[in-house]
Formats: C-alpha cells, structure tokens, sequence
C-alpha cells in the first residue's frame, strides 16, 4: 500500500518546514505540496527542502506544484499528480502522529473502509483549545463527517470515483466526506493530529466556534458556499 500526503500551502512560511521535517520521517511514498499564489517564501522553503530530499536516504518523494488558488482546486492537482493507492490530506500547519503511516495500513486493511480521519487536538493547553478538540472530535465520531484539521485519507481509486472534491471556495471538506461516508466506512482513528491553534486564538475562541458554526449550519440548510464565503474569510 503506498501513501501519498497532499498538502495545499499559500503564505506558510512561518510552518511549512516544520510540517515538511516531520512528515519526511513518517515513512510516506510521496509528499506534493500545492502551491495556491504564495507571495512570501513558501515556495523557496519547499523546494530547498524538496532538494536535500533528493540526497537524502529518505524513502519518500517530494514535489512542488502550482495550482490556481483555492484549497479544494490545489487538493485535486495534487491527487492527479500522484499515483499512490492511498490520498491523506494535511494542512501546511498539522502536525501528524508517529504512527500515522501504519494506522492508515491498518484502518485500510479492511476492504469495506474507504478512508478516514484523526482525533485533532490544538498546539495549546489552554481550556478552551481542549474543549473545541474535543467537541470537534465528538462531532465528527457522531456525524461521521470530519474536516480538513483532522488529515482526511482515502483510497485513490474511491477519491477518483466519487468526484474528488467538489471545487467550492469553503465546506470543501464537509461536502467531501458526506459524499465519502456513503461509499463505504469512514475510520475514525484515535491517534491524534497536532494543529495550531492561532486561527482561534486571533479572534477569540468563542466567537470563532460561534461563527463557524453559524456557518456550517447555514451551510447544511441549503446556503451557497460562494454567498458563505466573504464571512469564513474573517477566521481564515
């Protein structure tokens, strides 16, 4: 069974290579990051590291591709650009498990499983941080849905046959797993993903979880992600 992990990055210089250090450890076959218009040093800081990776013993690959921005349209560029059996999904700023190689293999090893998702905690110990992990994770488990924070995975050939993700300016990730959780059993792993917690923090966390949950609810009840789309940018 090969892996490939798909990160989408725009303007992540300030954790792209610590996301990239980690995950070249985990033993993955493939790494593709998706640039989405970065205007920093992103795309400086993945390619020199793509470079040493080449001289390295490293078992996996990795590549960096252009795609318009958009993190639905760079997902599918990067899941087109590699022929691995298996799709895991990572934000530019999460950060995965020791085990995460062999607890995807296992999960798989069941041929009724499709893909699935980690538990997710925040980079801060704070209440606040505990308690939305943990009510995310409560979520996902009861609704079988999951988000992009908890690196969705999935079998390539189940990815390609459901559509990919549908190329919507946000709820890319919910509108993904609705459709995933009908093809098949959705694993919804225990190991835990780290992800930073400064989205939350910038805005306040009770405000944030208000408003995205405001949103999300629209979103359910029938409410264009493009309408959607102007209030997520405020806790982007």
């Amino acid at each position: 069974m090969t892996i490939a992990v798909i990160i989408p990055v725009l303007n992540e210089v300030r954790c792209i290579e610590q996301t990239l250090s980690h995950t070249a450890t985990l033993g993955f076959n493939d790494i593709v990051v998706v640039d989405g218009g970065s205007s920093d040093h992103t795309c400086a800081i993945v390619q020199a590291f793509a470079d040493r990776l080449e001289t390295s013993p490293a078992t996996a690959s990795m590549r960096l591709l252009t795609a318009p921005p958009g993190r639905a349209r760079q997902l599918n560029a990067g899941a087109a650009a590699s022929r691995c059996d298996v799709l895991l999904f990572l934000h530019a700023d999460t950060q995965l498990p020791p085990n995460a190689r062999q607890a995807i293999a296992t999960a798989l090893s069941d041929r009724t499983c499709v893909g699935g998702r980690f538990n997710v905690r925040f980079d801060s110990r704070r209440l606040p941080a505990l308690v939305i992990s943990r009510l995310m994770n409560l979520r996902s488990r009861w609704s079988g849905i999951a988000t992009g924070d908890q690196a969705i995975f999935v079998r390539h050939e189940v990815f390609e046959r459901i559509g990919r993700f549908a190329e919507i300016p946000l709820m890319e990730d919910i509108e993904f797993t609705r459709r995933l959780k009908r093809a098949g059993r959705v694993a919804a792993l225990p190991d835990q993903v780290v992800t930073a917690f400064r989205r939350w923090e910038q805005h306040g966390p009770v405000r944030t979880i208000l408003l995205m949950w405001t949103l999300r609810f629209l979103y359910w009840i029938g409410v264009s992600p493009h309408r959607l789309q102007h209030f997520y940018s405020m806790v982007r």
